[in-house]
């Protein structure tokens, strides 16, 4: 016998095969004996972290503190960061161009909000600035490269909250922002000092992926049509929407048309780009290399394709563009010297303004109220709720979602993370968290996939953090080539994102079980083992949180709570579930791989029989081949280490009944 190593698609010891082809049914096919298996099981075991490591880096024990800081900095920036910066590809350059097109055009449509939310004092320059050169010093220090920081709504209702409130206390709104901003930095670093970040063990998939719809459906919806504050291509068809008023008196404008064209230009974009990144897979074209090419440029080619069609195509016909600033200076122009109220909102009967904010915030300008430095503590603790909870959910989606290699930074980046707010606040821009959506999409963007979609590796890297926010950073000093792209366009590429984030979500997997037949469910852990009552049972509690947090973030005067509701998740799911779900059936619905495998395990082992007959059985989701190449079936061992798409492999061998225990009701 001979060794081999395996593909990088499983991530295991190799077996050692049997090279002699065997007669019968069996020939040409790998040959593997029970030891053979056990050994792999036991090597895995030795190489894949403990089941007590919750992922987190620390393994969920408590730290000296500091220590997790100096842990998690040793372990990323100081293991990895040469060869983050020096794996330049192709694939670098198509995956940041994608990036920055679906990170400027939420960043300028951010700032429309923010500059209606907060009269002017902020608007999309400061968000393009505070993109930038947070991005670029993410890149360049930050513990966990592929997450991608940008603008939430939530952040966005707390700094709206935070300026009615200096408007109601007659207090200058950037200086109780700017202390507000301070405080939460302090307690974000405080966070990072005493390990707060372990209580991210307690997060689970059930809180994960309820989350993560929820950040894919804003995506959706403000592409197709946004009933809470009309932005996407349905409210084209709207005559009196605030977008056809910039035509009122072009005799030619036909809103019509323009509903119309901007339809079929989102939806074409989208396809476009899904079209073009399964060319990879296809048999079409000279070989791999250009294929892969064509994959890695998908979106922007597709959006390169779709502008031009736009405004050369149908030049004649009208579309939204993106209502981008003509200078880089900051938005709120001032009435008068004292620069407290805003030209021309405030003094419409002033011609010109006298002029802009100054970009540092004055701490002192208190209005005679010498408290407000004490008193900003109070919305900095609720802020502080806010962006710990939508950072760490981030973070641990993305990193138990994909088979990230570099580590973990939590409180590394936890501290990255309070010095940008910190400086933000102090110059006036917003606060930037890390954005869900675009973390997963620049993750799934640089994974490698077999022809099943399988992810084999993904190559994590700077270079594409520093390519987004570069190009955005010189995208403010040549704002007028950003109008020439046709908003709908954009709204196709969100489409995009929301769709393809969720492909890697087993909430929305389930979601759809619910309207299959029963018998032809596919054929994974969780439908084999659990009953189906049970499973739905699950999907239909996460559906009702899932609308509870959507009311709470749309409805302006409760918004301000959707951080205690996220929170609320996890008493949910630690202390009220266990009493509707076994512990077996809770480890394959909720569970991490390792408790997975482990049921299934225990349950083959000891015999008896799954939920649903094979006759009964749906698509199969179990391979019985060997793969791509000779060394992918490696066994009833190897699962794929993606968790949505988890699946048991088993290897090439005589038919066999094969009988799992089912779980105990």
């Amino acid at each position: 016998m001979s060794s081999v190593t395996p593909s990088n698609e499983d991530n295991f010891v190799g077996l050692p095969l049997d090279d002699t082809e065997s007669s019968g049914s069996d020939s040409g096919r790998l040959q593997y004996t029970n030891a053979d298996v056990e050994n792999a099981m036991t090597n895995e075991e030795a190489d894949s972290p403990s089941p007590a490591d919750d992922g987190h880096g620390h393994g969920g024990k408590k730290l000296t503190w500091g220590r997790g800081i100096i842990q998690d900095f040793r372990t990323t920036v100081g293991t990895h960061w040469c060869k983050e910066m020096s794996n330049f590809s192709l694939k670098t350059i198509g995956v940041g161009i994608f990036i920055f097109f679906a990170a400027v055009a939420p960043a300028i449509t951010f700032g429309a909000v923010y500059a209606k939310s907060t009269n002017n004092y902020m608007g999309a320059i400061e968000m393009l600035t505070a993109t930038a050169w947070n991005g670029i010093l993410y890149a360049l220090i930050g513990g966990m490269p592929m997450m991608i920081n940008g603008g939430t709504g939530p952040v966005l209702a707390i700094q709206t909250v935070i300026y009615e409130m200096a408007n109601n206390m007659d207090i200058p709104f950037l200086t109780l922002n700017a202390w507000t901003g301070l405080w939460l930095g302090a307690l974000l670093a405080l966070a990072a000092f005493v390990d707060l970040n372990r209580i991210m063990h307690h997060l689970s998939r059930f809180t994960d992926e309820i989350f993560a719809s929820l950040i894919a459906s804003i995506f959706i919806l403000d592409a197709i049509g946004n009933p809470f504050n009309k932005i996407g291509v349905a409210w084209y068809f709207v005559p009196s929407h605030d977008s056809h008023d910039a035509y009122d008196f072009d005799p030619n404008y036909d809103w019509l048309n323009t509903a119309f064209l901007s339809l079929i230009v989102m939806v074409g974009t989208c396809t476009t780009a899904f079209f073009l990144r399964s060319i990879k897979h296809a048999r079409f074209f000279p070989n791999q290399t250009i294929r892969n090419i064509i994959c890695d440029f998908a979106v922007f080619t597709s959006l390169i394709i779709w502008v031009l069609v736009a405004n050369v195509l149908f030049s004649s016909v009208k579309t939204e563009q993106l209502n981008v600033p003509d200078t880089f200076a900051p938005t709120f122009q001032c009435c008068d010297a004292s620069c407290t109220s805003s030209w021309p909102n405030d003094c419409p009967d002033i011609a010109e303004p006298f002029g802009r904010r100054p970009w540092l915030v004055n701490l002192g300008d208190l209005n005679g109220k010498q408290w407000v430095p004490i008193f900003a503590i109070v919305p900095a603790l609720l802020a502080f709720i806010l962006v710990f909870l939508d950072d760490g959910i981030t973070w641990h989606l993305v990193n138990k979602s994909f088979p990230l290699k570099h580590g973990e930074a939590y409180n590394y980046d936890t501290l990255v993370i309070g010095f940008m707010i910190a400086v933000n606040s102090i110059i006036g821009l917003p606060w930037l968290v890390a954005s869900t959506v675009p973390s997963v999409i620049h993750v799934q963007a640089m994974a490698d996939k077999n022809d099943k979609g399988r992810i084999t590796k993904v190559v994590e890297t700077r270079l594409t953090h520093v390519l987004i926010h570069g190009l955005i950073l010189a995208s403010i000093f040549a704002l007028n080539l950003l109008k020439m792209i046709p908003v709908p366009v954009l709204y196709g590429v969100f489409l995009f994102m929301g769709i393809a984030s969720l492909a890697t979500n087993e909430f929305w997997h389930r979601f759809k079980m619910l309207f299959m037949q029963p018998s032809r469910l596919p054929e994974v852990p969780y439908t084999k083992y659990v009953p189906l009552r049970k499973m739905h049972l699950l999907t239909a509690i996460q559906i009702f949180i899932f609308i509870l947090l959507t009311i709470f973030r749309s409805i302006k005067t409760v918004a301000i709570a959707f951080p205690v509701i996220i929170k609320l998740c996890i008493p949910v799911r630690m202390y009220l579930l266990p009493n509707f779900f076994s512990k077996e059936e809770l480890a394959l619905l909720d569970g991490e791989d390792e408790e997975i495998d482990e049921v299934v395990d225990q349950y083959t082992k000891e015999g008896g029989h799954s939920v649903r007959r094979p006759s009964q059985a749906g698509p199969a989701a179990f391979d019985y081949t060997a793969g791509d190449n000779e060394h992918d079936g490696l066994g009833a061992v190897l699962r794929h280490r993606t968790r949505s798409e988890r699946r048991l492999t088993y290897p090439p061998h005589e038919e066999e009944d094969v009988t799992v225990k089912v779980l105990p009701k």
